[in-house]
């Protein structure tokens, strides 16, 4: 595929628009603030809602979009990330093209676009990895390479943060909302629903690849609640357990004795909810643990060619295979104010604390 930049595929005055937009501030919302706004979805508020996203979404996009250009080691000539980069820049066109908000009418016809742009990116992230699965594949040594860890950190938090916004805003017109939740938001989630749901979609993974799996024995209070995205702490749960699931099941394939459980802990502190992963799978080494989350390193096979076309269709989906899981996760922890930490005993096991701010008041980080 032949390399061609931006100012070769677009038109010049759409490249000085989106550099234009990518200087401007970005203005960031809290988990409380988009659940006391969404609480009541009116015609005013959901006119209120598109036009701030009409204003803010271009200038994110636009910021991703300028980076693409400019990334080191030659990443962003790469095939797939130059199909990335198309992706942000046809978005932020879409977005530009589209007139002032005045009315109920536009506001709905807005939401279809944004939603359209919303399923546009859906393959952002198998993408990217295919980008850097091309530029691992033409280097000898990436051991330094922190500069392409902080950019995928800024890009996929960013994203993040944009199809929350976008998503939060589309689910606001569900006619029929489940009940206790505001567009993504669960008012009253429980810790404990989600992680057993989580697990237990692991646990099928687990089965589906060895033919057994390790029990799993969760441990909090059944009735607690506090608001949160359930989606967000599912995948975080999910890829825990996954990667406790799989510690576990290596060690003890060729033993006699049964595998022992993974244990879930939910605590309920004033400013944190904290999530506890225990395993025995023998833990990781001191010298791997700076390495888990970074996306250049994985223990898994990578179910990434480089021969895939590059359409939509043909990328998977999963994350796992590629080793995004724990670095994405703590994304997902650190978008709304909380942290994902690893410790380990090599020759024992591994701990995984999911902390999840119980306030809801943390902006937004703005990468």
């Amino acid at each position: 595929m032949a390399v061609k930049k931006a100012s070769e595929m677009f038109s010049k005055s759409l490249i000085e628009d989106v550099h234009r937009w990518g200087c401007m501030k970005q203005t960031g919302v809290s988990l409380r603030y988009m659940m006391e706004f969404g609480s009541t979805p009116t015609e005013r508020n959901l006119l209120i809602s598109a036009q701030f996203l009409h204003k803010e979404l271009p200038i994110r996009i636009a910021r991703r979009a300028i980076e693409l250009e400019t990334l080191p080691y030659g990443l962003s000539e790469k095939p797939a990330v130059l199909k990335v980069r198309d992706w942000y820049v046809e978005s932020f066109r879409d977005m530009r093209a589209f007139p002032e908000i005045k009315d109920t009418a536009d506001e709905k016809e807005f939401t279809q676009m944004i939603k359209a742009v919303k399923v546009r990116h859906n393959n952002v992230v198998p993408m990217m990895a295919l980008g850097v699965n091309q530029l691992k594949k033409g280097m000898r040594l990436y051991e330094n390479l922190d500069e392409i860890h902080q950019f995928l950190d800024r890009f996929y938090l960013s994203r993040i943060g944009i199809r929350m916004l976008i998503g939060q805003h589309v689910e606001l017109h569900n006619p029929n909302p489940p009940l206790h939740t505001v567009g993504y938001i669960h008012t009253k989630m429980s810790p404990m629903e989600v992680a057993r749901n989580a697990s237990e979609d692991a646990r099928s993974i687990c089965f589906r690849e060895y033919g057994s799996a390790p029990e799993i024995n969760i441990y909090g209070d059944p009735s607690f609640t506090f608001p949160y995205v359930p989606t967000h702490l599912h995948l975080m749960v999910y890829e825990l357990v996954k990667n406790s699931l799989r510690a576990v099941q290596e060690r003890f394939v060729d033993s006699d004795r049964v595998a022992p459980p993974i244990r879930i802990i939910v605590a309920d502190g004033i400013e944190d909810v904290t999530i506890k992963v225990s395993d025995e799978g023998g833990g990781i080494p001191r010298s791997g643990l700076p390495k888990i989350f970074t996306y250049l390193y994985s223990t898994a096979r990578n179910p990434l060619e480089e021969d895939v076309d590059l359409g939509i269709a043909d990328v998977p989906i999963t994350m796992a295979g590629y080793g995004y899981g724990l670095p994405i996760s703590r994304l997902y922890a650190r978008y709304f104010g909380g942290d994902l930490q690893i410790i380990s005993m090599e020759g024992y096991g591994t701990d995984a604390y999911l902390h999840l701010s119980r306030l809801g008041d943390s902006q937004e980080p703005l990468p």
